[in-house]
């Protein structure tokens, strides 16, 4: 879709510089990560970020650990657990991808619920994936979990039958549109395995609040996602969340410019893309003049963070271009399999290709397989410590939570 901005008699031109601190300056990567590490550290810092996005691969360690751990030296896993299952200040539910996300956002989650549910019955996969029986398999998931308490897919007979989907049975399939649909939740996981159980069980007080309207909901998709960012285009708001489009972003927009809440301007990129017209909060300015300084530190990003997570807006703002290999046939990478980029300060100056090994006592050493440094950025002694503390570090947090979670 268009992108341009209304017509206006002068449209401010943002720096990349200026945008870039920024979005890291929202994104909690110009506080303090010395700061102290504990249960409300780590939720006031989710609610900061919005959610961070749950990820499988563990080559390293999980994508969740490893984005809060870059922003919080003292970080531990058991934190993250407890959160998501003893305090229940967190849910897991999808925004782009599977995600731990701030409980007093699930009301907003209704509206995907009913739109993924309505969506999935007139899929001609959603039969092939739960046989010829869907709605039967169905209701015989949700008795049982009705009758007998949290089950995970291991405890559901297998019927000869497979799904196509990643190979899975189709109990397993049904459980997974059971919880996209909203009628169950995550209760807890259990070496990373899903357990399952009715949502008003999980949930019962948010589950019980009434659905926003409309209006409301796309308010609060394109607020809290600003607030996130700071300068976006609708395009970018709409994505953040995934939960509107990119014209209902559009127009949110527009009467946030009317009203005085944003201010066009123009992001001058980096990279040889043009200046992209785009929106900001009305009091940008302020926000950078409040941003603390970046710290001279490295850190090592996970692959999904939400610094990295959007290529076109890496390459503009960093002039970085990465793209994440670990899907690439192991002859075409150029990089490697789980490539990190490295933030030095509010700069990537390289990324490495790290593997954790793990030595099945609870702890392990992490190997850098390959580091590339970009072009211009020179190898001091001072910034050859700096990238061996940031490893040191990194190590730490792993093999602390190999201790506290296993593999």
């Amino acid at each position: 879709m268009c992108e341009a901005m209304p017509r206006t008699a002068s449209v401010e031109r943002v720096p990349a510089a200026a945008a870039r601190t920024l979005l890291l300056d929202a994104q909690g990567l110009l506080d303090n990560p010395r700061r102290k590490a504990d249960e409300a550290a780590l939720n006031a810092l989710i609610a900061q970020l919005g959610f961070v996005q749950i990820d499988s691969i563990n080559v390293v360690q999980r994508a969740h650990h490893l984005t809060l751990g870059s922003r919080l030296d003292g970080y531990s896993p058991k934190l993250l657990t407890s959160l998501l299952e003893h305090q229940r200040t967190l849910f897991e539910h999808w925004t782009h991808d599977a995600s731990a996300i701030p409980v007093e956002y699930f009301p907003y989650w209704k509206q995907r619920f009913i739109r993924y549910a309505k969506r999935a019955v007139r899929s001609k996969w959603w039969k092939e994936r739960l046989g010829s029986m869907p709605r039967k398999t169905i209701q015989h998931v949700r008795q049982r979990i009705e009758r007998e308490g949290p089950l995970q897919s291991k405890d559901f007979e297998h019927d000869g039958r497979s799904g196509t989907w990643w190979g899975w049975k189709p109990q397993k399939i049904a459980l997974e549109h059971l919880w996209r649909s909203g009628e169950l939740a995550i209760a807890r996981r259990v070496n990373f395995q899903k357990v399952y159980d009715l949502a008003e069980r999980v949930l019962p007080e948010w589950h019980a609040r009434d659905e926003p309207h409309t209006a409301a909901h796309l308010d609060w998709a394109c607020r809290s996602a600003m607030q996130r960012l700071v300068i976006a285009t609708p395009t970018e708001i709409a994505a953040f969340w995934n939960a509107i489009s990119p014209s209902e972003a559009k127009q949110w927009c527009v009467a946030a410019m009317k009203s005085g809440e944003l201010t066009p301007v123009q992001v001058e990129p980096l990279d040889a893309s043009k200046p992209l017209a785009s929106y900001a909060l009305a009091d940008w300015p302020e926000r950078l003049d409040r941003a603390s300084s970046p710290l001279r530190r490295v850190r090592l990003l996970c692959p999904f963070d939400p610094v990295v997570r959007d290529r076109k807006r890496l390459s503009r703002l960093f002039g970085f271009d990465y793209r994440f290999e670990a899907f690439v046939p192991a002859a075409k990478r150029v990089y490697g399999y789980y490539v990190m980029p490295l933030l030095e300060g509010d700069r990537l100056i390289g990324r490495v290709d790290p593997k954790f090994h793990r030595d099945g006592n609870g702890g392990g050493r992490l190997v850098i397989r390959a580091m590339h440094i970009e072009p211009g950025v020179n190898m001091t002694p001072n910034r050859r410590e700096r990238m061996n503390n940031a490893i040191a570090r990194l190590e730490r947090q792993l093999v602390r939570g190999e201790a506290q979670c296993p593999a």
